[in-house]
């Protein structure tokens, strides 16, 4: 049941994130062709942050009122109608001005999401699911690296670049999930035909018992809800986080090339790291259910993320190195997303829950703008990699710093409050 409704909103943040980090696959050629420099692609590639992160809690609070299915379908019609504008960028300004805008159409994606998946999933699932429905962001970045490579060989087709065509064809999952979206996606469990009445009465009883449980916050006490000491612990943890996986996705296309991997055979390389990452956040995710434990899991994934993209700043130029250093990296960097995910859901309830998520994401892609800008300027600056993949790792350590000193409250992490005469942990129905 829940798993059926991870995996379609997996495929749909599988869609999102091709249309986020294409244009780490077409940089070469829109340099070739549009003469871009490092730094001119870097302020492109982050400024598409800067539109997200300012319509991010607007965005949520919308979903909460207007519900998942419009707001969500909204979105990715939006999206996918700019992505495919972006084939026909001619110089700077429309870059920025396009990457801007995708930023300002995706707004409330994910956190979106996030909220979404509180109105069916219980506290004690929700790395394990999360974890599942994360691996959109490896496993999309590994598929479009194959893809990619591919569709930049149509160059000259039809008079077209194959930058412009990797563009236009990416954009069509998009557009389709967007429709099927309108037509199809539950806003909560009580709206669900696919489910049985015993899950519908399992799951909404749980949900609410748990929402029972949760701290109230008035319309009054939601700002107040944002400004504590654990949400801003939050959004610093998460600011490292995404300071780290975009300040990396973005460029290693272009690193690998630098390392001496032909640029045919790029992409088929960068899915490497990411493959391996997919299989790491699911087996880590799984652990922290299993040992019924956050803080320690979001750390230690930090830390190994660190180490790996520490040491690929002094590995980079040999291309075995750097692709072994850029795995551990990734997969650390990537595992700490799905368990991080279900701290702001255990501390927030209702419209606090909508815009802290949304703001916690908000102020950690402020990372994800910075990552990118300060490796493409650096890398202006010196004309190496080494000291903006220091940077971006050390991004990594204020993540683990900000979740160790934050502390866990398991009560609240795992919601356990098992039902009248009925366990916890035996009383959901079979997920199918």
């Amino acid at each position: 049941m829940r798993t059926r409704l991870v995996a379609f909103l997996g495929l749909l943040y599988f869609a999102a994130f091709i249309d986020r980090v294409n244009v780490g696959f077409a940089a070469a050629q829109m340099h070739r062709d549009l003469g871009f420099s490092a730094y001119v692609y870097g302020l492109g590639a982050g400024i598409f942050f800067i539109g997200y992160c300012l319509f991010e809690v607007p965005s949520n609070l919308i979903l909460h009122r207007v519900g998942a299915r419009r707001w969500i379908g909204r979105i990715m019609i939006s999206w996918a109608l700019i992505a495919g504008a972006m084939a026909f960028i001619h110089n700077a300004t429309a870059f920025y001005a396009l990457r801007f805008l995708l930023g300002v159409a995706e707004a409330g994606f994910f956190p979106g999401i996030v909220y979404y998946l509180t109105y069916w999933v219980p506290a004690a699932d929700r790395a394990r699911l999360m974890g599942t429905f994360m691996t959109a962001i490896p496993i999309s970045t590994a598929l479009s690296g194959p893809l990619s490579s591919m569709l930049l060989q149509l160059d000259g087709v039809a008079g077209l670049a194959g930058w412009q065509w990797l563009f236009l064809s990416e954009t069509v999952p998009s557009l389709v999930l967007g429709v099927v979206t309108l037509r199809h996606l539950a806003d909560s469990p009580a709206h669900a035909a696919w489910l049985t009445p015993q899950e519908r009465s399992w799951l909404t009883g749980r949900l609410a018992a748990e929402t029972a449980l949760a701290p109230k916050h008035s319309g009054a006490s939601v700002l107040a809800s944002l400004l504590t000491l654990r949400v801003l612990a939050l959004c610093l943890a998460y600011f490292g986080a995404d300071l780290g996986l975009y300040g990396i996705v973005f460029w290693i296309p272009q690193i690998f090339a630098q390392a001496g991997i032909a640029p045919a055979r790029v992409g088929y390389v960068v899915a490497i790291p990411y493959t391996v990452a997919a299989f790491g956040m699911v087996w880590w995710s799984r652990h922290s259910d299993r040992h019924r434990e956050r803080t320690w899991h979001i750390a230690i994934a930090a830390v190994v993320g660190f180490l790996g993209l520490a040491t690929s700043a002094y590995v980079h130029a040999s291309a075995l190195l750097a692709v072994a250093a850029f795995t551990v990296g990734v997969a650390g960097t990537l595992s700490v997303l799905p368990i991080f995910w279900t701290l702001p859901a255990a501390l927030l309830r209702g419209a606090a829950a909508a815009a802290g998520i949304a703001l916690i994401n908000a102020i950690g892609h402020i990372g994800a703008f910075a990552g990118p800008y300060a490796v493409g300027w650096i890398r202006e600056a010196t004309g190496s990699f080494t000291w903006g993949l220091i940077f971006v790792a050390a991004g990594l350590l204020l993540t683990g710093l900000a979740v160790a000193l934050l502390g866990h409250d398991t009560k609240a992490e795992y919601a356990e409050i098992p039902a009248p005469g009925v366990p916890v942990h035996n009383a959901a129905p079979e997920h199918r």
